[in-house]
């Protein structure tokens, strides 16, 4: 964290409604990567040592607040509301009460920009500190088209004159390639005094944010452009720049995996979450999806269409093809997860194999065990779900229900089609069927009834 005498204030600009998105959602809540805009913002602003951050956001929208704190439990983080929104300007200027005799330097952010990394932050609050001591810092990028960007008005050597939009821009302003992202950092001291002095003149009548480069230096102070990266400006207006956002994220998350040492058979179609962890010499086949909360251990193979979320995979398991791990699933080292396997909140120890058209739910399979096909714990009886333990060894066969609460013994065998309703020790053999009942000639009669019955409805007719 920042030292007291290096403070850093943060205020996100988190108000948008996301019309544009045609949801009732906040802009900002949508995700990339299985977490929210405002999450990634988060997680860097607590990399990046912060000492307060303040959301700015619009009425009713306590989740995004909640959001945030989610993403970065051990930052301060509070919000304010802009009840009328009147551009950048007024949206920042809605955080003075919240910091209040706040005097180190404050970044003025975009909940709705995630890429924006806290080495960025930190290079565009080092420009602070230059020789020429400016009192405002932009980060910009530099794009082939411009299109409806503000233009950065630079003087050379990174001094920056002002910031025209898009829309105010003169023929030859609109020629400039650097635009500007949004993101700004300020010296502390003079900041909503500065803000204080913008007025809505410019085409849309809102007050600019960017205003506050020309009336700092109309203040014999000096600005400066900080040049960033071509993906710190991507943000997500709408649900097509959502999926580029997106695309950009999976990009990164996938050469990362390959660069760490895992094999991806077809990378294009594997999908990351940003807290997914993979050990080396994994090897992921196609179309695999993983959610939050997965971390996979070394020397696993993941078959084709697998979908994993919240769950551990331990050194040298296979899993798949068209298995389904839910959070609180947890394989053990060296076990088997066979096709159209869903397993959830369950142990699958050392060893274990669960291989084939199974579900194991709030259960644990001891170290080595066999479940056949079609197996079934039955975990929940309408009300509450119960716990299946079935112990080292023990084989489980094909088409059985094993009816929680119910224990299963270490190297205990259970019959095919069995239906477990009560505890089996250890080495035990349980068959658990129904005797089988047969009525000759009951299918005819039942077939020829219905048939008559048919008939003489249609002749009723």
């Amino acid at each position: 964290m920042a030292s007291p005498d290096n403070d850093l204030a943060v205020i996100v600009l988190a108000a948008g409604q996301g019309t544009r998105m045609k949801s009732k959602h906040p802009k900002v809540l949508h995700e990339v990567g299985g977490r929210s805009l405002i999450g990634h913002i988060a997680a860097e602003l607590a990399l990046l040592g912060a000492s307060r951050v303040v959301l700015v956001v619009g009425p009713d929208m306590d989740a995004v607040l909640e959001s945030a704190r989610a993403a970065a439990p051990g930052l301060r983080i509070d919000a304010v509301v802009q009840r009328d929104r009147l551009g950048t300007g007024h949206a920042a200027m809605q955080a003075k009460s919240a910091l209040e005799g706040f005097k180190g330097d404050v970044v003025v952010a975009l909940g709705d920009a995630p890429f924006v990394s806290a080495a960025t932050f930190s290079r565009l609050r080092d420009g602070l500190r230059g020789a020429d001591r400016p009192a405002v810092c932009v980060l910009g990028v530099r794009v082939a088209d411009p299109g409806p960007y503000g233009r950065m008005v630079t003087t050379g050597e990174g001094a920056l004159e002002r910031i025209v939009e898009a829309k105010d821009a003169s023929p030859a302003e609109r020629k400039i390639d650097l635009v500007n992202t949004g993101v700004m950092a300020f010296e502390g001291a003079g900041f909503f005094d500065l803000l204080s002095r913008i007025e809505p003149t410019n085409a849309q009548r809102e007050f600019y944010l960017t205003d506050a480069v020309a009336l700092a230096r109309k203040a014999g102070r000096n600005a400066r452009a900080v040049e960033g990266t071509s993906e710190d400006w991507l943000a997500a207006n709408d649900r097509v720049e959502l999926a580029a956002l997106e695309a950009v994220f999976q990009d990164r998350a996938r050469k990362a995996a390959m660069l760490a040492g895992v094999t991806l058979v077809d990378p294009a179609s594997v999908w990351f979450s940003y807290d997914t962890v993979i050990g080396a010499d994994t090897v992921v086949h196609p179309s695999v999806h993983f959610g939050p909360g997965t971390t996979i251990g070394r020397d696993v193979t993941i078959k084709g269409f697998c979908h994993f979320e919240g769950t551990r995979v331990a050194d040298g398991a296979t899993v798949g093809p068209f298995a389904r791990l839910r959070p609180g699933a947890n394989v053990g080292s060296g076990a088997h997860v066979g096709n159209f396997v869903e397993i959830k909140n369950a142990k699958v120890e050392a060893g274990a194999k669960v291989n084939h058209l199974s579900y194991i739910g709030d259960a644990r399979v001891g170290a080595n065990a066999n479940i056949g096909a079609g197996v079934i714990t039955c975990n929940y009886d309408g009300f509450e779900k119960f716990h299946t333990d079935i112990g080292a060894g023990a084989f489980v066969g094909s088409n059985s229900a094993l009816v929680a609460p119910v224990k299963v013994g270490d190297g205990a065998l259970v019959g095919a089609g069995s239906v477990v309703t009560q505890d089996v020790p250890a080495d035990a053999l349980v068959v658990a069927r129904g005797l089988p009942a047969t009525s000759p000639g009951w299918a005819k009669k039942f077939r020829d009834r219905r048939a008559a019955e048919k008939a003489a409805k249609k002749k009723g007719k």
